[in-house]
Order: structure tokens, then sequence, then C-alpha cells
């Protein structure tokens, strides 16, 4: 049996991220070989990355990348936030982002097999999992394709926590991302009153009469008065009629003309977790559990 060095399992450590004793067990299986020793870690981490795929991954990063008339959007996930700003954790977005960018897949299953590396999405994201020891998820990424007279705007807030991509024909680059701070921040639910489907605005219109003739107002103003609540809630759900956030004397499609003439065609908003279930942590419990 070969004799494993102090220098090798720091090697391995530095190659892999893997923790020193799983690392100087690999070298004594591979009998020193570190190629070989790279292996049966990112094989011991497959089987590790499987035990984890029960748990919840509601923290991670958003990330965006830009590249001429191509734009993506994408959020990956890990299951604590300390984990969001490991390095490793980082480059790893960074990759998947610019991996689906590049290969532009049709759906997540496409993504997840995209080539990346010496290998997949998968892989990478596996191999990461068993260094990390928490599940890493890719959840969702969006791809959107712009026309040479239209330009990109983009924004994080947080480091990733939030991420938005807006897309103007006409205004400008800068314009652009300063309306791409604005739905980071305000998160409108739609582009405009055309985005907003029937069967929504018809429920909110039936909602607003029954307020507004229980309030005892006069049946002949009541459409009067239930259309001035709808147009009001519109412009609160709707990006280019919210008053623009660094102004609030203009609303968004106003900041937009006032740039080149520009008019926003479309927005993304990615917020890490959204609508995922947190698990709520019990800290003494666990540490008993662990004691068992």
């Amino acid at each position: 049996m070969a004799t494993i060095t102090a220098k090798q399992v720091k090697e391995l450590r530095e190659r892999t991220g893997a923790g020193m004793m799983d690392c100087k067990k690999a070298l004594v299986k591979a009998n020193g070989d570190i190629e070989k020793a790279i292996d049966i870690l990112r094989e011991n981490g497959s089987a590790k990355a499987a035990k984890k795929s029960a748990r919840i991954a509601a923290e991670g990063l958003a990330e965006y990348a830009i590249d001429g008339n191509d734009a993506v959007l994408v959020e990956v996930n890990s299951e604590t936030d300390f984990v969001s700003s490991n390095d490793k954790f980082k480059k790893l977005v960074a990759d998947i982002t610019t991996s689906l960018l590049k290969n532009k897949p049709a759906d997540l299953k496409a993504a997840l097999a995209a080539p990346m590396g010496d290998g997949t999405i998968q892989d990478a994201i596996t191999s990461l999992t068993a260094v990390i020891g928490e599940k890493l998820t890719l959840r969702r990424f969006q791809l959107v394709t712009k026309n040479d007279d239209e330009v990109f705007g983009a924004y994080k807030h947080n480091g990733g926590a939030i991420a938005a991509l807006v897309t103007m024909k006409g205004g400008s680059e800068e314009a652009a991302k300063n309306i791409a701070m604005h739905v980071a921040a305000i998160n409108p639910e739609y582009l405009d009153k055309d985005s907003v489907p029937a069967d929504e605005l018809k429920r909110q219109t039936e909602v607003f009469t029954k307020e507004t003739e229980k309030e005892g107002k006069p049946a002949k103003i009541v459409p009067m008065i239930v259309k001035g609540r709808v147009n009001k809630y519109l412009s609160e759900i709707c990006l280019v009629d919210q008053p623009y956030v660094k102004n609030d004397d203009q609303t968004v499609a106003e900041y937009a003309k006032s740039v080149n003439d520009g008019v926003v065609t479309n927005f993304l908003r990615y917020e890490v977790g959204e609508g995922i279930e947190k698990r709520q942590e019990d800290f003494a419990a666990e540490v008993a559990e662990q004691m068992n």
C-alpha cells in the first residue's frame, strides 16, 4: 500500500474541495493515484447527492447573462444562504448561466443534460453537492431573444437574491437597467393592461362592483367608480403604469419615452426561493437527533 502524504491530501482537497478525511480515504483506496482518487470522490458524491434529494433547497442565487441579441435569467438553489456566498457555488451558478445561454436548451431536462466543463450541468451540480454537503438545484431559467432595434438592461439585487431583465425598444441600455432596478424593487405582475388575463380583470371588476354597491353609492355612478378602482388596481400591478421608483412624478412608461422614445417590451424577474415553502428549522431538536 502506498504511503499517503500530507502534500497529496492537500492537493486533492484544493482540486476537489472535499473534506480532509474523505480525501485521505480516497487516496488510500486509489493507492495514492490522485486522478483515481478524484474519480472515487465523484462516485461517492453521486451517492451522497442522492441522499439529499428530499431536502428543501430554497436559498441560492439568481443570475443573468447577455450576449448580443440573446439573454438568459437563471435561478440555482441551495439549502442555506451560507452556501450562496461560497465561491465554488458562485462559480457553479456563473458557469451554468453561461452554458444555458450558449446551448439554449428547450426545457429543464435538456438544460441539465447541456454540456459544461468535462461533463454536463447535472454532473457539475452533483459533484458540488457532494463537496458542499447540501442539495443544489437548477430550479428554472428563461431565454430571451431581442430584435436589433431593442436593448437589454439587467440588474441584480443583494448579490443575486433578486435578478431582473428588461427589454426596451429604443431607449438605452442604461434606461433599461434603471427599469430593471424598478422591477427588482417593485415586483410588477404584468407588463401592461393588455397583458392582464381577461378572467382576472373580470374577477376584479366584479369584486370592486360588489364593494361599491355595499357602500351604498347611487346605482348610476357605480360603473364610473368601479372603472376608476379597476384603473388604480391596474396601475399598481402593471409595470409601465407604475410610478417610476426613481421619480414618482412620472410612470415607468413616461420615463422610458423620455430616453430616445423608448418603450418597454418585456421584463423578467426572479426572486430566489419565491413560491418554495421553506422548512422551519428546530436547531435544538436537530442537535438532539444528531446525538442519538
